[in-house]
């Protein structure tokens, strides 16, 4: 029988309005399909109504709470593999984006992360690198290699598509690539041996 196929979570970080990470992570998600080896499922934030205060340890979220993660927990925790698509907030990333990780804890444990990132001169690579820090404390393998468009939207058409194309699209690819690798090392590791922290 042939393996499952992988299955990529691409989450979008921003919550703003107008947000032009919607554009961005359309983008990505379509680069992903493309490239054939993964399943991708899109996980907006902004649609992830979960309030910045959490139950107290050991203690249950109440059902409004409950609702919201029972839809997304079983979505993170099918992923194989993740792409985080970032703003640079202040030298770091949106405050939604860490409350989504900071809810959930084993469901992205032993996995490997992407990151895209866009906005400004930086191109956003400030938000990776502190989220880099972020995923190694939940014991996640962030990949070497990212996606960043520095100018933001300067670098799109009107109809989302970039206007280097081939340049985004082969960076995109060789994260694709190396995500992959991660991915079906860490699903092959996690049955054999389950990881515990």
């Amino acid at each position: 029988m042939p393996p499952e196929r992988m299955r990529l979570a691409v989450i979008i970080g921003s919550v703003r309005q107008n947000r032009f990470g919607l554009t961005v992570g359309k983008w990505f998600a379509s680069e992903a399909r493309q490239f054939g080896e993964f399943d991708v499922d899109v996980i907006d934030v902004a649609d992830v109504k979960l309030p910045m205060r959490m139950p107290d340890f050991g203690q249950e979220p109440g059902p409004e709470e409950a609702a919201v993660l029972a839809e997304v927990t079983p979505r993170l925790a099918e992923a194989d593999a993740f792409v985080v698509v970032t703003p640079e907030y202040n030298h770091s990333f949106p405050a939604a984006l860490k409350n989504l990780i900071d809810w959930r804890y084993m469901e992205w444990r032993a996995k490997p992360v992407g990151f895209v990132s866009y906005g400004g001169i930086a191109g956003g690579l400030r938000a990776v690198e502190q989220l880099r820090l972020v995923f190694a404390e939940l014991h996640a393998v962030t990949v070497r290699d990212t996606v960043s468009f520095h100018g933001g939207a300067n670098l799109f058409e009107s109809d989302g598509v970039p206007k280097d194309p081939e340049g985004c699209g082969t960076a995109a690819k060789v994260m694709l690539n190396h995500l992959l690798w991660w991915a079906s090392a860490l699903r092959e590791a996690r049955a054999k041996h389950p990881y515990r922290s």
